[in-house]
């Protein structure tokens, strides 16, 4: 039978294939996995649809395939040699939901051993002919890094330099000034989806400026007493609560059925830097939740999201995202671009110590926090966007207010 790669969903059109987990002759059973693939989002197991025997790999490691190629040829039990090409069978293999890594032992060493490593670092051992198993990490739990990888490299073309002693020496190669990167993977889904959104919203971006002061010295006091809850925490469930008043932000614009859907369930994207690119993980019903259930849940998303661990259900379904770039320091402004089909996208910049003249004509040292607001300019006008972040900055300027919204 045909082994595919199947569709895992969020518009998934390809995977590029990480390593082979058994070998040609292997007997497996049903649900055993036998190929780790790279989508643009996630790793993935590709696993046994049935019991039998593994015949021939249609694929290499390296290689990006389309969904629907086949990837192997598997043959059931109890199939037999007359009957072999006498019917061809097809199932399209699903990946299971989540990758887990099990605990390495030495003394049961798989014949084909994991190699933490990223896609673009695989990559860039294969363009130059290295085979990376047998390349030293020098990351967390062993991670081969891209250094170790041209490091590797240098070695190999200069083995003079390990061998001691030294009797004759080689010149130094000459500094490599061009570079490629591979524009791949989630790289290239990223700019896809980036390119549709922006070629299909016309965006409209309005900036403002939020004194976050009192936000801070409530998050010490919350601290001091052994309940620490993170100031993005805090956004989110402040935004939801200005979304019950202005639903328009938290809506999908229908142009075929000429209509607005206002949504009622607040499912937000956090976007997370990792390693492979940006991704945005969605905590669901945050009008729902407390601040200790959004920060609890955000944070494990975020763990999950660095550790390539996120699965399908963790991405879907958002319905308005948000960016904190603040923590990363020296922005102070960005016209993010919106998660299509969503309406609106808020961005946190960095915030300082600024001089203000306060309402006694006095000047006090204040910490003020920029925001960005972009927003579908088919779908609201830039006044309501204003009215939108001045009563988000009235409940942030005040936390205490929001005791009076909370369920």
């Amino acid at each position: 039978m045909e082994v595919k790669l199947h569709d895992i969903g969020e518009g998934m059109a390809e995977a590029g294939i990480n390593c082979f987990l058994v070998k040609p002759g292997d007997f497996v059973k049903a649900d055993d996995p036998l190929i780790e693939v790279q989508t643009d989002k996630m790793v993935a197991e590709i696993p046994s649809p049935a019991t039998g025997i593994i015949k021939e790999f249609k694929v290499a490691p390296g290689d990006t395939v389309t969904v629907g190629t086949v990837l192997l040829i598997l043959e059931a039990a109890g199939k037999t040699a007359g009957t072999e090409n006498s019917e061809e069978t097809s199932i399209e293999a699903r990946p299971v939901q989540e990758k887990v890594l099990p605990p390495r032992n030495e003394a049961t060493k798989p014949t084909y051993p994991r190699i933490l490593a990223s896609p673009y670092t695989r990559k860039l051992a294969r363009d130059n002919s290295v085979k990376i198993e047998e390349i030293t990490g020098t990351g967390p739990a062993g991670r081969i890094l891209d250094e170790d990888v041209f490091r590797f490299i240098e070695e190999s073309k200069n083995p003079a330099k390990i061998k001691e002693p030294v009797e004759i020496r080689q010149p130094a190669p000459a500094p490599q000034t061009d570079q490629s990167i591979p524009f791949r993977g989630r790289r290239r889904q990223i700019a896809k989806n980036l390119l549709h959104s922006i070629q299909t919203i016309p965006h409209c971006t309005h900036f403002e400026e939020i004194d976050v002061t009192n936000l801070i010295q409530f998050r010490n006091e919350l601290k001091e007493a052994g309940k620490p809850i993170s100031a993005t925490a805090f956004f989110l469930k402040t935004l939801s609560i200005c979304l019950k008043e202005f639903p328009i932000f938290n809506a999908v614009l229908d142009e075929q059925k000429e209509e607005i859907r206002l949504l009622d369930e607040h499912h937000f994207g956090v976007a997370v830097d990792t390693e492979d690119g940006l991704i945005v993980p969605v905590i669901r019903s945050i009008q729902t939740k407390s601040l200790p259930e959004i920060n609890k849940e955000m944070k494990s998303l975020t763990e999950k999201a660095l550790r390539n661990e996120l699965v399908v259900s963790d991405i879907q379904g958002g319905t308005f995202t948000i960016s904190n770039v603040g923590p990363l320091g020296g922005s102070i402004g960005a016209t993010p671009i919106i998660q299509h089909p969503q309406v609106a996208l808020v961005s946190f910049h960095k915030t300082k110590k600024t001089p203000v003249v306060n309402d006694n004509d006095e000047i006090v040292i204040r910490s003020i926090m920029n925001v960005s607001m972009s927003f579908d300019h088919r779908v609201a006008d830039g006044a309501t966007a204003v009215r939108f972040t001045n009563r988000f900055a009235a409940y942030i300027q005040n936390p205490n207010m929001l005791l009076l919204e909370l369920r």
